[in-house]
Formats: structure tokens, sequence, C-alpha cells
């Protein structure tokens, strides 16, 4: 029987994969890779499931996925420079960042709580709370689909922007194999940066904490947001986050209600909240009819109630999309990668 891939993702849904591989080791999977593309055959390489929407579908290839790819290994640990550690890229990425935090190594407390397997963290440079894991990698080793062999890139060469880097804006040309960190040692976490979490914490912003005090707030935030993966509570059936903060130019922003939040871009241009879009245009929580809604906790999240079918996300997002257009003239980009579908008509 054909794999489902709605068994595989966070927002449950996603038809079959015409052909499903758990390689154990690198090299397996560079030899599926290398096979397939040899033979033509398409390739989708599969982590946690919970940044992707799968069409009902399903794949017409083979879909390898890496989630047996396992290994933490600490190089390097000292005052001066820190601690060097590579992990495999299947390792699950809130597993990592706790030891991370018990081991009082500094850098990615604000990612905890984030779904996901550590190889798709380059990727989309995962962000939230005011850190990025760009700011903690120092290289990602990867097969190069294209030349035919393991590269070591450092974290220049990556490229890394605002949730993109190399690797997305290529993405049928490399598959992350590890990903190695460098971490600060110490008690106190990097400066608390967002103004939300030093609420919570009850600080201000700048401030060092306790790292664990980081990792308890940020998992209660994102609880309380829908965004900590449980299997009964349908909030949590989502792809996170559906669309990016859009980063426009001054002449856009300068357009839109003044209530609207700005945050000025190192390029001149500047970022605005996606979330405030979607609810200025009237769409609510909870907004929706059928199976595919608007998490009822968070207006960023669409969420599968139950039974809902990819087209059914997809028809939601549009019909978002497509109304912050018509009100503000700003176009959302999702943030979730779309296998066999599209947003547009």
């Amino acid at each position: 029987m054909a794999e489902r891939l709605a068994d595989h993702t966070t927002l449950r849904v996603g038809g079959p994969a015409r052909r499903w591989v758990e390689p154990e080791t690198e090299a397996d999977l560079i030899d599926v890779v290398r096979a397939a593309d040899a033979a033509g055959e398409p390739v989708l390489v599969l982590g946690g499931g919970s940044n992707v929407v799968v069409a009902d579908a399903g794949f017409d290839g083979t879909v390898v996925h890496t989630g047996r790819l396992r290994g933490v290994h600490t190089e390097d640990v000292a005052a001066c420079s820190g601690a060097f550690v590579s992990v495999a890229a299947g390792e699950p990425w809130d597993a990592f960042v706790e030891a991370t935090v018990a081991a009082e190594r500094v850098g990615v407390e604000a990612l905890s709580g984030i779904p996901g397997l550590v190889g798709a963290t380059p990727i989309q440079n995962v962000g939230a709370y005011g850190q990025e894991v760009s700011q903690t990698i120092a290289r990602v080793r990867v097969w190069d689909r294209q030349d035919q062999r393991v590269v070591t890139r450092s974290a220049a060469e990556c490229h890394f922007g605002y949730r993109s880097s190399l690797f997305k804006a290529t993405p049928d040309r490399f598959v992350v194999l590890s990903v190695s960190f460098q971490f600060a040692l110490g008690t106190l976490s990097a400066p608390v940066r967002y103004a939300e979490l030093a609420r919570v914490l009850g600080v201000e912003p700048g401030a060092r904490v306790p790292l664990g005090d980081v990792r308890e707030a940020v998992l209660e935030l994102r609880r309380s947001k829908g965004m900590v993966l449980d299997a009964a509570d349908r909030d949590t059936w989502s792809a996170g986050s559906f669309f990016t903060n859009p980063v426009v130019d001054t002449a856009v922003v300068d357009a839109l209600p003044a209530e609207a939040p700005r945050y000025p871009q190192p390029d001149g241009r500047v970022k605005t909240s996606a979330a405030w879009l979607i609810e200025h245009a009237g769409f609510s929580r909870g907004y929706g009819a059928g199976l595919a809604r608007l998490s009822t906790r968070h207006t960023l999240a669409v969420t599968n109630r139950g039974g809902a079918s990819a087209a059914d996300v997809v028809a939601l997002a549009r019909e978002i999309r497509d109304g912050v257009r018509h009100a503000y003239d700003i176009s959302l980009v999702p943030e979730p990668v779309l296998i066999g579908m599209t947003l547009d008509p």
C-alpha cells in the first residue's frame, strides 16, 4: 500500500507517495537521490512535515524521509570559542534545543517548541521571538545534486535572509545532511529582543535572563497560540504561520493605516505584520466555514479541523491572500512549501 503523506505532515493533508524511502545512513540517502535523479524521477525530501502542504493527489515520485539520520556530535568546547556541535539532519529540532539549553549553550533558546527536524532549519532560516537559526549556524553539509558531490557550506555561503537561504532559493539542488552550530557558553540567554517575550519574562527588551526561563516562556507563548503540536488540539493541526511577514518599500508601508506595525530593515525597506494585515482585512480567529479554518488562537495559522483536504487549505489561504491584497495592495507570500499546488488559480 502506498504511504499516505497526510500521516507525515503536521497539517495532516496530502495524498500517497508513489515510492517511500527511509534511508538509514547518509550514504543510503545519497544513493537513493542519485538513482532517482539519474532516472529522471521527481524527488521530495521530507523531514518532520511541519512546513509543507502536499496536494491531495500526492507525490508522483520518490519521497525520501530523513528521520532516521540521527546523531549529535560535540566536536569542541572551550571557554573562549564556545561549543561546536554537528547535528544530523534527522534529529528532532526541539529535543536538540532542550538539550542545548540544558548544556548551558546560548543562541537557540527562543526557538523552542518549533516542530520539525534539524535538517530543515537552515532551508527556511527558521526564526521566532527575535532569534534566527542562522545566528548560530557555522556550516551546513549537503549533497549537491547538480555537481554530484558532498559539499560543506559556511554560514556566509548559505546566503541567509528573512525566512530564506540558498537552499530555499534552489530547492531541487541541495539535500541537507547535517548542520554544525557554534554556541557561546553561559547560563544567561542572548539579549531578549522581542517585546512580547520580554513582557512575559517581566524584563526590558535587551535584558538577558536564565536560558531555561526563556525556553519556558517561549513554550508558554507558543502553546497559547496553538503552535506546540498536540494531537488532541485541532489548532495545532497546521503548518505553523502560513504567511511570512511582508518586507516592503517605504511607499507601500506609508499607505497603510498609522497603527499598522512597522519594523525598519537594514536595506531601507520596512517589515510589517502579516497577522495584523489579515485581521484588519476582515479575517478573524476561527474564520472559515469548512474543515479548513484559521486557528481560534492565531490568525497566521490555517488549520485542519479534521478531515480537511489540501484543496480546502489552499482555498482558504488563497481567499485570505486575495483579501489582504484587495485591502492593502500587499501580496502575502506562503511560508510552507506547496507540493503539487499553488495559491494562484
